[in-house]
């Protein structure tokens, strides 16, 4: 039986900015405590039933002992603030299946703006806020908060919602067992013109290091996650050498190379979820900084 638990962490600087929080557990949770954020127009239910019906990642971890935390991050699903995406079905396709490589083939669906699939999931697209600097400020404020609730937590997190992650690890390493990073934001110093999407900081658009060098996340574990057909997979390499600049030791997980090919931006929403998901937790498995034992999935060597 799954214990399903909602609540709200508001802003601890008094704006009107507030994290919708929903908890998932088995009757007997094992293993650390995994925090889902999602990416950058998206929300927690990205974490939830994919667009073709089977279970997301939020209902797998519980199935194989784990207690989850799936956030929306202020502005987005739940949260106070959002705004509609612009051009949403064009974007979502453009992000997750355009349609147009004959090698993706773990999305659900043909790709393209009519694919069924796509326009479910850009019916919870949310637009990108003006100020991503401030943004991401609150998100890793409440992320924190969260962390200081549950106490030391794997954060999983996706496209732009790493951004929250790095800047919460940094500054709280000691609440952060280990970052999983799918496809972060990237390339460092993106500045895409006619968008808000800048990353001033390297990997983030809030300031991130206090000079070149990490100091939080130099404990922290740290995967990024890279798919073999994704537009947003050539970010995956640029991403890790800046943060082994930075002197963080990175793990740069290549799916095509555990065998899982065919995949886009969407790894938790595709037709492998479940196989992309045993990966990470063999990665979790060896190295997050736990003292809990971890569950015996079956679903991983």
């Amino acid at each position: 039986m799954t214990t399903v638990v909602q609540h709200w962490i508001l802003d601890s600087d008094h704006s009107d900015a507030a994290m919708f929080v929903e908890t998932r557990a088995p009757d007997a949770p094992r293993g650390p405590t995994i925090v889902l954020v999602h990416g950058g127009g998206g929300q927690g239910t990205d974490w939830g039933t994919t667009p073709d019906g089977r279970p997301g990642w939020g209902d797998l971890l519980v199935e194989q002992g784990f207690r989850v935390h799936i956030v929306d991050r202020p502005g987005h699903g739940r949260s106070p603030g959002r705004t509609p995406a612009p051009a949403a079905v064009d974007m979502t396709a453009r992000v997750f299946a355009p349609g147009a490589r004959s090698d993706h083939t773990q999305w659900p669906g043909p790709g393209g703006v009519d694919d069924p699939a796509v326009r479910i999931l850009a019916a919870s697209a949310t637009g990108l806020p003006a100020d991503l600097v401030a943004a991401q400020r609150v998100d890793a404020r409440l992320l924190v908060s969260l962390l200081e609730e549950l106490g030391p937590s794997v954060v999983v997190a996706h496209s732009l919602g790493a951004c929250a992650a790095w800047l919460a690890a940094e500054s709280r390493p000691d609440l952060v067992s280990a970052v999983v990073a799918l496809e972060p934001a990237g390339p460092p110093y993106l500045d895409l013109p006619g968008t808000p999407l800048r990353l001033p900081a390297g990997i983030t658009a809030a300031p991130l290091f206090d000079g070149e060098r990490a100091a939080g996340l130099t404990s922290v574990p740290v995967a990024i996650v890279e798919s073999d057909t994704s537009s947003m997979g050539a970010a995956c390499g640029p991403v890790a050498d800046f943060l082994r600049r930075a002197g963080v030791a990175v793990d740069h997980v290549v799916l095509a190379e555990s065998g899982l090919r065919g995949n886009g931006h969407g790894l938790a929403l595709e037709l492998d979820n479940r196989e992309v998901l045993g990966v990470v937790l063999d990665w979790i498995t060896a190295n997050a900084r736990t003292p809990f034992p971890l569950p015996d999935t079956g679903e991983h060597s």
